[in-house]
């Protein structure tokens, strides 16, 4: 049977383009299926961004990708699976705060900084300092006034060593008042405690404060990030309200498995940063209050290592023991 030229020339270039979508997938991780591992429950910010860039990973790549949500213990089931796994199609997306668990619970099993191969940042927002209205605190100023005279008020957080936790122990420490803390397990049932009255401050994410705070049932009184939040330049950060120097900035990032090629780290950085900046996700995540924040798994490794650092401070003056 003859074989023409334009069809020597037609499977050629069918070749190429196959070879070209299969290079577009990580080194060593030939399976048609990516794993996004999201050590906490769904409707969380590690999931929303998880899913948002799913379906682009999925065009760029070539795979199938799947959102698992691994939940229990903060994080710890979850991000463990993952230290524990050789599998190069496996990513998982967590908080900031993540660096800090061995400071909270004694059977962390894995080394949550050298576990992982670092890919990238993904977005950071800004968290609020809020306190019901029936409070009548509508001032930063009145509100350590108000947590100084007592009797000791509390605030609730979703749970030990959360951004909210953290974020009120470093203002506490700086700002010089005192609270009590109330953990609960998982934001909604913490948020819906705060939004009804029952415990009277909490810090919220910018997005999920602002609603309420419209709606008269909360008053918001200062960001987290020493600069405003662009999206919410009405509010004024803690930074500037007088806790000088006061910065935290609520970032979430992407991490591997173990001992990841380094061909895969950049297939999987340079898909997840074009994910990340497209025009329909920037947009839906700017409603969000999410800011994009990509970047190199050097950086991604040293601003681990800068937060494991500042929450170390936190913690030991605070001497929590482990559970």
């Amino acid at each position: 049977m003859s074989i023409t030229r334009r069809q020597l020339m037609g499977a050629s270039l069918v070749s190429c383009a196959s070879l070209a979508s299969l290079s577009m997938r990580p080194a060593l991780a030939q399976s048609k299926l990516l794993k996004l591992v999201v050590p906490l429950t769904p409707g969380t910010t590690p999931d929303t961004i998880a899913r948002a860039i799913g379906p682009l990973l999925a065009a760029r790549l070539d795979m199938n990708v799947v959102v698992e949500n691994r939940v229990g213990a903060s994080g710890l089931i979850g991000m463990s699976s993952v230290a524990k796994s050789n599998d190069p199609a496996t990513l998982m997306v967590v908080p900031a705060t993540t660096v800090t668990l061995p400071l909270l619970y004694k059977n962390v099993d894995f080394d949550v900084l050298g576990s992982f191969s670092p890919i990238t940042q993904a977005t950071s927002s800004s968290f609020v300092l809020c306190v019901h209205a029936s409070t009548n605190v509508k001032t930063f100023a009145e509100f350590v006034s108000w947590a100084k005279a007592g009797p000791k008020h509390m605030y609730a957080t979703p749970g030990n060593g959360t951004h909210h936790h953290l974020m009120m122990e470093l203002l506490k420490q700086m700002a010089g008042f005192d609270l009590e803390h109330i953990p609960y397990k998982g934001s909604a049932p913490a948020v819906n405690d705060f939004v009804g009255g029952q415990v009277p401050a909490m810090f919220l994410p910018i997005q999920v404060a602002v609603p309420w705070a419209a709606q008269g049932r909360i008053r918001i009184l200062g960001g987290s990030l020493k600069e405003r939040h662009p999206g919410f330049p009405d509010i004024p950060s803690l930074h500037e309200l007088g806790v000088k120097d006061y910065q935290v900035d609520p970032w979430f990032a992407i991490w591997g498995t173990p001992n990841m090629p380094a061909a895969s780290v950049e297939s999987y950085r340079a898909a997840i940063s074009a994910a990340l900046n497209d025009v329909s996700v920037r947009a839906n995540f700017a409603k969000q209050g999410l800011l994009i924040k990509t970047g190199s798994p050097a950086e991604l490794l040293e601003a681990a290592k800068a937060e494991q650092a500042l929450w170390t401070r936190v913690v030991s003056r605070l001497n929590i023991k482990p559970e």
